[in-house]
């Protein structure tokens, strides 16, 4: 086993690997940028070393930094984590390169199916359906045009580099097709580097069901059941669960196997998760989506329900060890869902909500995870995603799960900026939700986007007005305005409204 390991990521994923570290008897090697220099990860490392730089493309995209950084630690394993370079088979050559133990598949693995148009082509090699789509990156106008004339629209532009919704646009003519690339692919380069975009045609309100699977150096490879994504906002999954309430052991077999399939003919070893789309008007059919070549945001969900370390086992694998089980081995009991937390606010667009995090009350108890970069005092960057935890609520059954998340979600208290946990608290409660009738357009058709007063927003009312009436100041002028149907802070700060 190795003695030392380099993460090179931050926020939450960070701090979950450092905890597996700890668990394996690993000593962690943190990595941070100018922003991140007081980030919890920082603190619970073993060394922390500064790569400078504020953005992304600074310091966590940097190949040359974190090579550096590991060869100044002498580590002997390099972890990617998730997003930024996670995928990037120029880290894992580098990392090969270096001498440095890739946690991860192999560089040429990881060329073939971390990029979307060459997976696609792998998938269609094991024979499962992939959905319509370009065979290579579309690169000029005439190219883009010619393809969505032969597709049809709507259409999905999506970086080939990409995931976690980054890097994807839809497009529903030719005028908004142009506008779209042109955005992904900006996107897609702040993101990964790499602004290479492909088309496909968007399903109608398909199920989105991933496989999580695990092969090691030895040629054997295990799935774990699958995970429900289909609540998703900006093409980004924002709750997952294990299993799918979709509940079809048949369909879940074969989707199993056709992930299996697809790793297989690849050489895969490592965590990796194989994304389908599964058709709503014919729960028997699915399409091959996309091949995620790292840990999942969402891999709690499924250590939950199989009692399985998912990030050990990568370390294990990393390190050149056996799977720790057989596939008659792996049994899924009960059911988890997961919440991501946002620093967003959701009265105002769901727009990054950066600042100091003033006040914190973690929920705990029966069934209940919080992955988590929070503390009280830390103040949140405007640089990156602002994912800041992970709650996760496990139970013996999904509606004990549902019953057990919205327990939590009542728990959680972040003081100072605005997250996204009322919003999830009225998501998980709704009755759709809750009978499991999921679709990738869930928010869209149940207006859940909608914006509401939440109960914080009439707390600086209350204390304005009441300063109003004791003090008889003029400059405490409370009036109505129109303005979207919510609470919200005027030209002046003094000045709150609400739409009549």
């Amino acid at each position: 086993m190795f003695e030392k390991l380099l993460i090179a990521n931050r926020g939450e994923i960070a701090v979950r690997i450092i905890r597996a570290c700890r668990d394996l008897g690993i000593s962690p090697v943190a990595v941070y940028s100018d922003p991140d220099r007081d980030a919890l990860h920082v603190k619970l490392a073993d060394e922390a070393i500064p790569i400078g730089g504020e953005t992304s493309v600074e310091s966590y995209l940097r190949i040359d930094k974190l090579i550096e950084a590991a060869s100044t630690a002498h580590v002997q394993a390099l972890h990617p984590g998730y997003g930024f370079l996670a995928e990037s088979e120029q880290l894992a050559q580098a990392c090969e390169d270096s001498g440095i133990c890739f946690v991860g598949p192999s560089a040429d693995a990881m060329a073939i199916m971390a990029k979307k148009v060459t997976s696609r082509a792998a998938a269609e090699k094991a024979g499962v359906p992939v959905v319509p789509g370009t065979l290579s990156p579309v690169r000029t106008r005439e190219e883009a045009l010619e393809a969505a004339e032969k597709l049809g629209f709507p259409l999905f532009v999506k970086a080939d580099a990409g995931g976690g919704g980054k890097g994807m646009r839809i497009a529903r003519s030719p005028e908004e097709l142009l506008a779209s690339m042109e955005s992904a692919a900006q996107e897609a380069q702040a993101a990964f580097g790499d602004p290479a975009v492909y088309l496909e045609r968007q399903l109608q309100r398909p199920r989105h069901i991933e496989i999580q699977m695990l092969g090691d150096r030895h040629g054997n490879l295990v799935h774990l059941g699958e995970r429900e994504c289909s609540v998703q906002r900006r093409h980004q999954k924002i709750v997952e669960e294990c299993p799918s309430p979709m509940d079809d052991e048949d369909l879940r077999e074969r989707l199993g196997q056709a992930a299996l399939a697809i790793a297989g003919n690849v050489g895969y070893y490592s965590a990796g998760t194989v994304e389908f789309l599964v058709e709503s008007d014919d729960p028997r059919s699915f399409y091959f989506l996309e091949m995620n070549t790292r840990l999942q945001v969402e891999h709690p969900v499924t250590e939950m329900v199989t009692n399985l370390d998912i990030v050990c086992e990568q370390i294990r694998i990393a390190a050149g060890q056996k799977l720790s089980g057989r596939q008659e081995d792996v049994r899924l009991r009960g059911a988890a869902i997961e919440c991501r937390i946002y620093a967003e606010d959701p009265t105002n667009n769901f727009l990054p909500s950066p600042g100091t995090v003033t006040e914190l009350a973690e929920p705990a108890g029966p069934g209940i995870r919080n992955d988590s970069a929070l503390y009280c005092g830390y103040q949140i960057p405007v640089h990156y995603d602002p994912l800041v935890s992970k709650l996760i609520a496990y139970g013996n059954s999904r509606d004990e799960a549902i019953r057990r998340m919205l327990r939590a979600l009542g728990e959680y208290r972040v003081g100072g900026i605005p997250t996204t946990v009322s919003f999830l608290r009225r998501l998980i409660s709704h009755p759709d939700f809750r009978n499991g009738q999921l679709h990738t357009g869930f928010l869209e058709e149940h207006h859940l986007f909608d914006e509401e007063v939440t109960e914080n927003a009439f707390i600086p009312l209350a204390g304005a007005a009441l300063e109003h009436l004791l003090n008889g100041k003029k400059s405490r002028e409370i009036r109505p305005r129109r303005n979207d149907n919510r609470w919200k802070l005027a030209s002046r700060p003094d000045v709150y409204w609400r739409k009549w």
